[in-house]
Formats: structure tokens, C-alpha cells, sequence
């Protein structure tokens, strides 16, 4: 089937807004690369989601969960099938010390938005700039807070589409994994137990985690946040920066010399000038150190041909 087959079936049920030909995705990456989508799909509700997902399975169709773009390198030649944005499902709704939260909604948002009601537990989020639903996919945290600390379930759909409700047990949170992303689910929602706290640590509190993320880090320059998982008993970070990595780099690509766990997008890089930075920094900690750095981000997509 042609793509343009894909979109005359998905506008059944979803409309022609929410499903574009040829979208580029360095639109809708942090990194601000990447290269098109054979089909770009934003649908409004859940059920939307559910049929998204399940034509895509029934008709041997690649499908790529976008989340907002944040932890991912899109590889310059794009994504062939159909990726999936869910940033129309983004409600937060809190009741007394429980909060649900969709998929698409930001992490950051959320924490702001518990703060508000005074509840205390998310404010390690306050910096991470992901949604729900990524956060969820790899255990999110952040100045020593991680989501299983305050997850109680989440709604998820299986690649067939069917829709799963997983206890915190059931969804073997671990360093940076989950079965979420093991087993290829679509988060469609998380629900929360926070706990009420004072106004006044709880906002003195993101503030100072604000400033610690805003002066530690290369936020200026366009990037995929923390590149390289903490390695056990290392900072990645202190390990590139020790190999003599920061400001250097392929193209518009560079480690930061602001934070060498990043590499940042300082003058249109490409996604195969970034992937190339990736790996000069891979061989440079392993030459001077042994350590095998193993990667944080996600990269998918087609090299250009």
C-alpha cells in the first residue's frame, strides 16, 4: 500500500489536520533534525490512538512513537510508515493526592502544575524536558527523583492495540528501562500518588533544581538532553570531559562545553554530523578508560541516500 492509501484510510477516523504526508521532522525534534515522515499522525483521543495503532499492526506497517521529541535523533533520511505524536492527549487531572496525566502532556507541565495544588513527589521533573508518556518508557529522573517513586499504574496499548492497564509492579521500572519500552507499548496515560507539602519547599525547591538545570546545561543550543546513561560508579559527563571532548565534534555538531554529557546542535547539524559526534565520543572514553558508554537517546530513521 502507498502512503497516500494509509491517509485516505486514516481520515475515516481522524481529521486530515491530524494526518500529513511527507512531514520533516525536524519540526517536532529537540535536536532540530531529522528527515520526513512518510505519514505524521496527531490524533485527538484515545480511541483515535487505539485505531491508529491497530491499523498500523493489521497492515504490516512501521510505527514510530515520537513522544515530543526529546530523547530521540532522527537519522537525516527520515522515518518510512507512520510516526505517531500524542501531544493532543495531554489533560492533567488531580484529585485530592492522585494525578492522571495523558501521554502527550510534558513532564515539566505536570510538576508545575502538582505544585500549584501543593502536592509534593514530581518536582525532580521540573527540568526533565520530555512528555508523559517518554517519561514513563524509560523511568524518568532527575536530582535524585525517578517516576517509579511516585507512579501507581499506567494505561498503555500493545502493538496489536490492545489497551492494558499495568500496576507499578507489572511495568519493571529500572535505570533509564521499563517493560514499556521493552515490549514496544503505547503509553496513554500515567496516574500518580503525590503527597501534600509546603507551598513554600515545594516552589523554593523547583526553583533551585530550575537553576541548577538552567546553569549547568547547554539550553541555548538545541539538543537530545543527556546523550549517554550514567555508566555504574561514573558521570558520563566527568568521563567525556576527561577524554578532552568538549567543543569538539563533526559539522555543526559539538559536545558542550558547558556539560559534556550533551551534544548540542550549534550550526545546522545534521543528524549523521551528530551521530558521528556520538560515536568520536564513544571510542574517546573507551581509548582512556575501558568504559563502554552506552546510549540514552534513541536513534531511528534512514541515512540519506
Amino acid at each position: 500500500m502507498s502512503k497516500q492509501k494509509w491517509f485516505q484510510d486514516l481520515v475515516t477516523q481522524l481529521d486530515t489536520k491530524n494526518v500529513k504526508i511527507d512531514e520533516s521532522l525536524n519540526l517536532h525534534t529537540m535536536t532540530r533534525m531529522g528527515g520526513v515522515a512518510d505519514l505524521f499522525v496527531t490524533p485527538e483521543t484515545e480511541d483515535q490512538t487505539a485505531f491508529v495503532v491497530q491499523y498500523a499492526y493489521n497492515n504490516d506497517i512501521p510505527l514510530l512513537l515520537l513522544g515530543n521529541g526529546s530523547n530521540m535523533v532522527v537519522r537525516d533520511g527520515g522515518v518510512r510508515g507512520i510516526v505517531l505524536r500524542l501531544e493532543n492527549l495531554n489533560k492533567v487531572t488531580i484529585n485530592g493526592n492522585q494525578v492522571i496525566a495523558e501521554s502527550g502532556a510534558d513532564i515539566i507541565d505536570v510538576s508545575r502544575a502538582v505544585a500549584k495544588e501543593s502536592l509534593t513527589g514530581l518536582e525532580f521533573a521540573c527540568g526533565i524536558p520530555g512528555s508523559i508518556g517518554g517519561a514513563m518508557a524509560m523511568n524518568a529522573g532527575a536530582y535524585g527523583g525517578e517516576v517509579q517513586d511516585v507512579i501507581v499504574q499506567c494505561t498503555v496499548l500493545t502493538p496489536s492495540g490492545e489497551k492494558l492497564i499495568l500496576s507499578k509492579e507489572k511495568l519493571e521500572l529500572g535505570y533509564r528501562k521499563s517493560i514499556i519500552s521493552k515490549e514496544g507499548y503505547y503509553v496513554l496515560s500515567a496516574e500518580f500518588e503525590l503527597h501534600l507539602g509546603d507551598p513554600a519547599e515545594i516552589n523554593a525547591k523547583i526553583a533551585d533544581l530550575t537553576f541548577q538545570r538552567e546553569s549547568k546545561q547547554p539550553l541555548e543550543y538545541p539538543s537530545a538532553g543527556s546523550v549517554f546513561k550514567r555508566p555504574p560508579g561514573h558521570f558520563a559527563g566527568k568521563l567525556i570531559q576527561d577524554s578532552g571532548m568538549q567543543g569538539k565534534g563533526f559539522g555543526g555538531a559539538e559536545v558542550s562545553t558547558k556539560h559534556a554529557g550533551f551534544i548540542v546542535n550549534k550550526d545546522n547539524a545534521t543528524a549523521t554530523d551528530y551521530i558521528s559526534t556520538i560515536e568520536m565520543v564513544k571510542e574517546a572514553v573507551k581509548e582512556n578508560f575501558g568504559i563502554e558508554l552506552e546510549l540514552e537517546v534513541k536513534i531511528v530513521g534512514e541515512n540519506k541516500k
